[in-house]
């Protein structure tokens, strides 16, 4: 077996892992660049498109906006709850690196995420929408890697960050 190929089990237990992820989790947690390069980690809840861009809509109150709207770019991570997790040290867990872009509110891409938002979050969108300091953003993934747990880390990419890669443990 070429390990930097799963199997078909493997793959389809890493891709049910990551569509479990995306679809379950409502929180995204970032990481982002402070103006003099610390790091800055911090959560926002997230929506994705059927690209896997992600939206998160935010205010202008938060560290990590500031953060995002300078530089252009963040790593999002969605993590396996650990009441459901067996073994702590192997949660499942993805991390994209993602270019960043703020969306305004008059063009196409803010009414599909604000649909996506909608039907997710409700009335607390609702009332979110009407306060001018919050800021609607679009992830879109460059690279990425999905941990299904011990010795089990892909490397996600292609289009949509979508294609998985085994890792291979002996070239670290």
């Amino acid at each position: 077996m070429n390990k930097n190929h799963p199997t078909d089990h493997g793959d389809e237990v890493a891709r049910n892992t990551l569509t479990n992820l995306l679809s379950q989790q409502q929180s995204a947690i970032l990481s982002t660049a402070n103006a003099d390069a610390s790091p800055l980690a911090s959560y926002a809840p997230f929506v994705t498109d059927s690209d896997r861009n992600f939206y998160i809509f935010t205010s202008m109150l938060s560290h990590h906006t500031a953060n995002l709207l300078r530089t252009g770019h963040a790593s999002v991570m969605l993590i396996a709850d650990e009441s459901e997790t067996v073994q702590n040290f192997a949660r499942s867990r993805v991390t994209y690196s993602c270019a960043v872009q703020e969306i305004t509110r008059d063009g196409d891409t803010w009414h599909t995420a604000a649909r996506l938002y909608e039907k997710r979050f409700v009335e607390m969108f609702k009332l979110l929408c009407g306060l001018s300091d919050f800021r609607m953003f679009k992830l879109t993934p460059q690279s990425g890697t999905l941990v299904v747990g011990f010795g089990a880390a892909y490397t996600l990419h292609g289009d949509g960050v979508s294609q998985l890669v085994l890792r291979d443990r002996r070239k670290r």
